[in-house]
């Protein structure tokens, strides 16, 4: 195979788009996975593809868009010269990506991928297909401009080249989507999520900010926590403060958690002089402080992953199973939302998603069993927090010390 040929096979032309899409520059509101089938070391004829190559397009899941999986999803603000008109709206839009490189037999089927990322519109805001820049036709080129697909053309050197821009459309939501939108938000699950796995923590840093005085001091003057920084991202993630680069501001569930602490106790303050009284105390927080804890069940409930999975566990308990362990959850919770269950359950980590998926997307649920594939936020920090707010029966567990085949998700309050 020729030389710009082997360079720009499928992985290398998404590789090189996922960096042009997606560059690793931090943004908010951005989120990208890619299909499972990429999650090789090999692509054509056995050869190997560069460890750097599979860095770039990691982490994988298998979402479906449109009635099939495109080779790259995801949540971003994109560039102004790759689309048609400005953008509208203040949200990110969903970005669907299939790409084509050259295979064995040096052809490209640019006008296919055209055909697929068409396709994907009903479910994503824009769509793109990528490929080798000297592969692009007229006609291909043409019937993107008919279907309102973008074209985007890669040269060996890696670079992107937008030839067809495409308009943003309205799109259907699914629960396969909005799993990619939920991690895109401030409110998804990331490695620091939740680094305290008491609601109090994160209660706490609203009445503080509020307060007059310094945040930290308070918070630690208070016995709320001295780990001001995880609580002040956890308050974020549970959206009770807005942590933006020119300071840390109030949201409206957070100035609603203000509301409460004035209304029971006067002021902040006196509020928080409440805090050094729970301090190390193992009880769960709703039967410790029961009206705190109301407030807490409200603002843990509003987290969108609490909806979802206070839902299926209501289901479980409904088809028969009213104490599922974890395995039993993720399992029945990848039935029926498999990109949710992965995105919120599964490390993003290449090892963890391999030893979840294969490449065509299918559970491999004898590894569900090490608990060492497992997102920590979610089965340790999140899970207590749902302990100590009323909804769960159990603790949460680190990865390193869960056996996932005896780790309960069960209800307190089952209908």
């Amino acid at each position: 195979m020729a030389t710009a040929a082997r360079d720009l096979t499928e992985p290398h032309v998404l590789a090189h788009t996922k960096r042009r899409l997606f560059p690793d520059d931090e943004a908010e509101n951005t989120y990208a996975v890619v299909d499972t089938q990429f999650a090789t070391d090999r692509w054509l004829a056995g050869e190997r593809l560069d460890a750097s190559v599979r860095d770039v397009l990691s982490p994988f899941n298998h979402v479906e868009v449109g009635g099939g999986y495109p080779d790259l999803v995801g949540v971003r603000a994109l560039d102004d010269d790759l689309l048609a008109v400005e953008r509208f709206g203040d949200d990110p839009p969903l970005v669907a990506v299939e790409a084509k490189g050259y295979t064995e037999r040096g052809r490209v089927d640019v006008e296919r991928g055209v055909v697929q990322a068409y396709d994907r519109l009903h479910e994503a805001n824009v769509a793109y297909a990528a490929a080798p820049t000297s592969a692009v036709s007229q006609s291909a080129r043409t019937l993107a401009r008919e279907l309102n697909v973008g074209l985007l053309g890669v040269t060996p050197d890696g670079a992107v080249e937008p030839l067809e821009t495409p308009r943003l459309v309205g799109s259907r939501t699914t629960t396969e989507t909005s799993a990619i939108r939920f991690q895109a938000s401030a409110q998804g699950v990331a490695d620091e999520s939740f680094g305290l796995n008491h609601p109090k923590n994160y209660l706490g840093y609203p009445l503080a900010l509020y307060a007059d005085g310094p945040t930290a001091e308070l918070m630690t003057e208070n016995d709320v926590v001295r780990d001001i920084d995880s609580a002040r991202r956890g308050a974020a993630f549970l959206d009770l403060v807005d942590d933006r680069p020119d300071g840390v501001r109030l949201t409206p569930l957070g100035r609603e958690v203000v509301r409460f602490a004035r209304s029971r106790y006067g002021s902040v303050e006196d509020a928080l002089d409440v805090f050094s009284d729970w301090h190390g105390k193992p009880t769960r927080f709703a039967d410790l402080a029961p009206a705190w804890g109301q407030l807490a069940r409200r603002v843990v409930f509003a987290y969108p992953a609490t909806t979802l999975l206070v839902e299926e566990l209501q289901h479980l308990h409904d088809d028969g199973t009213p104490e599922p362990t974890l395995v039993d959850l993720v399992r029945y919770l990848y039935a029926r939302h498999s990109s949710f269950a992965v995105e919120l359950f599964v490390r993003g980590t290449d090892d963890a998603r391999e030893r979840v998926l294969s490449r065509d997307g299918n559970l491999r649920t004898a590894a569900l069993e090490d608990g060492n594939v497992y997102h920590s936020p979610t089965v340790f920090q999140l899970k207590a927090m749902l302990f100590h707010a009323g909804i769960l029966t159990e603790r949460g567990a680190e990865p390193s010390n869960l056996d996932p085949t005896e780790d309960v998700w069960a209800l307190r309050e089952r209908l």
